[in-house]
C-alpha cells in the first residue's frame, strides 16, 4: 500500500532542511569571520606583529611575579679581585673626623667592584708611511698601514664593528653613521667590498652544510627594490646560510643541497619545496601541533573533536620536549617508542568528522618523514632551531622594509651568513675573528679567507 504525502508537508520539510544547511554555512562563515578578527588571516600561524590584537593575560595570571623560581640559584652581580680587574683606583677618605675633626686612623680597604665603559668614538690616525729606494735598481719601496686594507678610509676595525652592529646586533645603518659621524654612502660602500671578500665563504658553509648529520631550513618574505621575493634560511647548529631569491621554488632547495644523495636529516614545515630534496625528511611537530589546535577552534563544542585534540596534542608536545630532556638514552628511546606508538594509534583510530580524517591523513601518507625523532636522538622534533634564527631577518625586515637593490640583497645575504655562522662558533668573539681575517687578508690577499675566519682560536 503506497504512503501519500501532502504536498504542502514536503515543501515545508524541503524548505526546513534548507534553512538548515544555510544556517550550518553561516555559522561557520561566522567563526571563520570572528577567528581571522582574533587571529589574523594565517590563523594560528599569524606572526604576533600582524595579529589585529594581542590577548590581555588572564586575571588569575596577571598577579604572578616574573622571574626565576624559587630556590633559584640566580646570576647576580659578580665581584673582581686584583687580578682580574682592568683598572684599580684607590680612593682615599679625608684626614679628619667630618664630625668632631679628629685626625682620622687608616683600617685599609673596602672593595668595591664597578662596571664601566669607554664611549664609542671614531679615532682619526695619520699615518707617516715612510719611503726607500734602492740605489741600484731604483725600486722604491714604501710601508704599509697596519690593519688597512689598500684605499680604504675605514680601518679593518672599524669595519668590522660596523658589521657586526648591523648585521648581528641590528643596528639601523643610518644610526650607526649618524653616531659615529660617518657618511652613509661610505659606510654601504664598506659592506659592499666587505661582501667582495668575503663572497666564497657560503660556498664552503654549504658544503659543511651537505656533510651535517641535523639539517634545519625555512623560508619567510622578505622585498627588494619594491618587488616581492623570500629570504631562505639553512641552518644547523653551527651553521647559518641565507639567500635572498625572488622565488620560492624547490631550484632554492635544489641549489643549496645539490642533487646526490645526502647523508643525515632535513628538519623542515611540511611545505612542498623541500619534499624531493636529496636527504631523509623529519616534519616539524611545531606546525602540526597548532593544526591540531586550529580544529578545537573551529569546533569547540564537538565532543569528537575535543576528544582526539585532548589525546594527540599532549602527545606531539611531548615528542617535541624530549629533544632537549636530561634522561638517559636508554630512557629516551624507551619513552620516545611509547610515544611514537600513542601517535601511530590515535591516527589509526576510526573518526567520523572529516577534519579529523584529514589530518589523520597527513600522518598517515607521510610516515616516513614524522618518525625519525624516535630513531636517532640527534634529530628533534621541530624545527624550531631554524625560527629562531630566522628572527634576526624577520627584525631587519621590520626596519628597513626589504632590500633596496640585487648588490644590497647579495651583500646581506654573504655577510649575514658569515657574521651568524661565527656568532654561532665563537658567540661574543665575532667582530674579533672578523677583524683578525682581514688584517690577514690586507697582508696578503691571496689567503684563503675561509680558513682565516674559522679557524679554532
Amino acid at each position: 500500500m503506497s504512503r501519500l504525502y501532502c504536498s504542502a508537508c514536503f515543501k515545508k520539510d524541503l524548505l526546513i532542511d534548507q534553512l538548515k544547511q544555510e544556517n550550518a554555512r553561516l555559522r561557520q562563515q561566522l567563526r571563520h569571520q570572528l577567528r581571522s578578527q582574533s587571529e589574523g588571516v594565517f590563523g594560528s600561524s599569524t606572526p604576533s606583529s600582524k595579529k589585529p590584537f594581542k590577548k590581555v593575560s588572564a586575571p588569575e595570571n596577571q598577579h604572578k611575579r616574573g622571574g626565576a623560581r624559587k630556590g633559584h640559584r640566580g646570576n647576580g652581580r659578580k665581584s673582581f679581585t686584583q687580578e682580574t680587574a682592568d683598572e684599580i683606583i684607590d680612593v682615599e677618605t679625608p684626614v679628619h673626623c667630618p664630625d668632631c675633626g679628629t685626625k682620622l686612623r687608616k683600617t685599609g680597604f673596602r672593595q668595591r667592584s664597578v662596571l664601566d665603559i669607554e664611549p664609542v668614538k671614531i679615532k682619526t690616525i695619520l699615518y707617516r708611511l715612510q719611503e726607500r729606494i734602492c740605489p741600484h735598481c731604483k725600486k722604491k719601496v714604501r710601508a704599509k698601514a697596519h690593519g688597512v686594507l689598500a684605499h680604504s678610509f675605514y680601518s679593518n676595525k672599524l669595519i668590522s664593528y660596523l658589521a657586526t652592529e648591523h648585521y648581528l646586533h641590528r643596528i639601523p645603518i643610518n644610526h650607526l653613521a649618524q653616531r659615529l659621524g660617518l657618511s652613509l654612502g661610505s659606510v654601504i660602500g664598506a659592506f659592499h667590498r666587505l661582501a667582495n671578500i668575503l663572497q666564497k665563504v657560503p660556498e664552503n658553509l654549504m658544503k659543511e652544510y651537505r656533510r651535517a648529520v641535523v639539517k634545519h631550513a625555512d623560508e619567510t618574505s622578505w622585498r627588494n627594490d619594491g618587488r616581492n621575493g623570500y629570504a631562505w634560511l639553512f641552518a644547523t647548529h653551527q651553521i647559518t646560510l641565507l639567500f635572498l631569491r625572488t622565488t620560492r621554488s624547490a631550484l632554492v632547495v635544489r641549489e643549496v643541497l645539490g642533487t646526490k644523495q645526502l647523508p643525515g636529516y632535513l628538519v623542515v614545515d611540511r611545505y612542498a619545496g623541500y619534499n624531493k630534496s636529496p636527504c631523509r625528511i623529519q616534519y616539524c611537530y611545531a606546525h602540526l601541533l597548532r593544526a591540531v589546535q586550529d580544529i578545537i577552534t573551529e569546533f569547540p563544542n564537538n565532543q569528537e573533536v575535543i576528544c582526539f585534540v585532548s589525546t594527540v596534542a599532549p602527545l606531539l608536545a611531548e615528542a617535541m620536549s624530549l629533544h632537549s630532556a636530561d634522561i638517559s638514552d636508554n630512557e629516551y628511546y624507551r619513552r620516545a617508542e611509547k610515544c611514537k606508538t600513542a601517535i601511530i594509534a590515535a591516527m589509526n583510530s576510526v573518526a567520523l568528522h572529516p577534519d579529523i580524517q584529514q589530518y589523520q591523513n597527513i600522518f598517515r601518507i607521510n610516515v616516513h618523514r614524522l618518525y625519525h625523532w624516535a630513531d636517532d636522538r640527534s634529530v628533534p622534533a621541530d624545527n624550531n632551531s631554524a625560527e629562531r634564527t630566522l628572527r634576526t631577518l624577520v627584525i631587519a625586515r621590520k626596519v628597513s622594509y626589504g632590500s633596496q637593490s640585487d648588490e644590497g640583497a647579495a651583500t646581506r645575504s654573504c655577510l649575514m651568513s658569515t657574521l651568524l655562522t661565527l656568532e654561532k662558533r665563537f658567540y661574543n668573539d665575532a667582530f674579533k675573528k672578523l677583524a683578525f681575517t682581514l688584517d690577514r687578508f690586507s697582508l696578503n690577499p691571496s689567503r684563503n679567507v675561509y680558513k682565516t675566519l674559522f679557524q679554532m682560536a
